[in-house]
């Protein structure tokens, strides 16, 4: 099996190729080769059984697509994004890549006549306020930023395109994934994941945002885990309703810190700085609180039941348990 993941060069991406490797087949076959795009070169570590191919180039570069087609990647995970503050403040080059990126990547895979499983990385950011709270499977995608914007207009594509055959595509509603290990990016959700990262680190946070403040999370082994499950889902039981709302944790910021408290305790606490900033707390106010996904949940894909455990998970996976600030 041939894989290809665009935005490889990123914190889902690397994670995701991270696992194919380990695992070493995916729905039975066996994963032979691994293509990874990104703005620049991905990283590529040894491998015996899959061929790891980097590839440097923008996504809305409709020759880099082609050539990134040409072999007929018989599964595509779509990752590559400019992130929602980024998309926010640089309008032109958010809709070029986060909608004209996907736009040329879905007619290059029509021209080459294969239908291929496409997964998609969209967002809750599709939705905009004032929500009902849970937001049903059925609500409509209203954004407020051009970043949900060019997702939504993209989950469109994904089911039109899907609709007439040219692709057999899934578009997956990610909620905050959070705790995010490595370098902030220019998302305005970065700082849920600071004010745990940095802490346990040892290291200081700014807080934007008060405590009362409600999201939906999901851990990136969680969100790694739904793009596995969709790659081998049966996509019949989905129909035309291509999107789906992906299950998290519903959590405020209040209770973001007690999980951190309860770890490590007053002294991760008094590294965080409150800086409140009007610009990511009127993003941030458009999301969703929590979402029923329901379909999602039938269809087996399973998250996190508390913030505690996107926590234990983040120790687990980047500090084998025992974060930097417990020595």
């Amino acid at each position: 099996m041939h894989i290809l993941i665009t935005g490889a060069a990123g914190m889902l991406g690397r994670k995701l190729a991270e696992r194919l490797v380990a695992d070493g087949h995916l729905g039975g076959r066996p994963i032979t080769k691994l293509t990874l795009q990104d703005v620049e070169a991905p990283p590529v570590w040894g491998s015996e059984e899959t061929a790891i191919f980097p590839v440097a180039g923008d996504i809305a570069d409709h020759v880099l697509v082609e050539h990134l087609l040409a072999e007929k990647p018989d599964l595509i995970f779509h990752l590559a994004a400019l992130a929602s503050a980024g998309a926010e403040a640089e309008m032109d080059k958010g809709y070029r890549i986060n909608l004209d990126g996907i736009r040329g990547l879905l007619e290059t895979i029509r021209k080459a006549n294969y239908a291929p499983r496409l997964v998609f990385a969209s967002t809750i950011a599709v939705y905009g306020a004032p929500l009902p709270d849970p937001i049903p499977d059925e609500y409509p995608a209203a954004p407020l930023t051009s970043y949900g914007t060019a997702k939504a207009i993209a989950e469109l594509l994904l089911c039109d395109y899907s609709r007439r055959g040219f692709l057999d595509g899934i578009a997956l509603r990610l909620p905050t994934i959070c705790v995010r290990p490595g370098a902030p990016n220019a998302a305005a959700s970065g700082f849920f994941s600071a004010i745990i990262r940095e802490p346990l680190a040892g290291k200081p946070a700014v807080l934007p945002v008060g405590e009362e403040v409600r999201t939906v999370f999901a851990s990136p082994r969680s969100a790694t885990g739904f793009f596995l499950h969709a790659a081998t889902l049966d996509t019949e039981a989905l129909g035309t309703r291509r999107a789906l709302p992906m299950p998290g944790v519903s959590a405020t910021v209040g209770e973001q810190l007690e999980a951190l408290r309860q770890v490590a305790g007053d002294k991760a606490l008094a590294l965080i700085r409150r800086e409140p900033d009007d610009g990511i707390a009127q993003i941030v106010a458009g999301w969703p609180r929590a979402l029923e996904a329901r379909r999602a949940r039938e269809l087996g894909f399973v998250a996190e039941a508390s913030f505690a455990e996107i926590v234990a998970a983040h120790m687990e996976d980047e500090y084998d348990g025992r974060p930097p600030i417990l020595d």
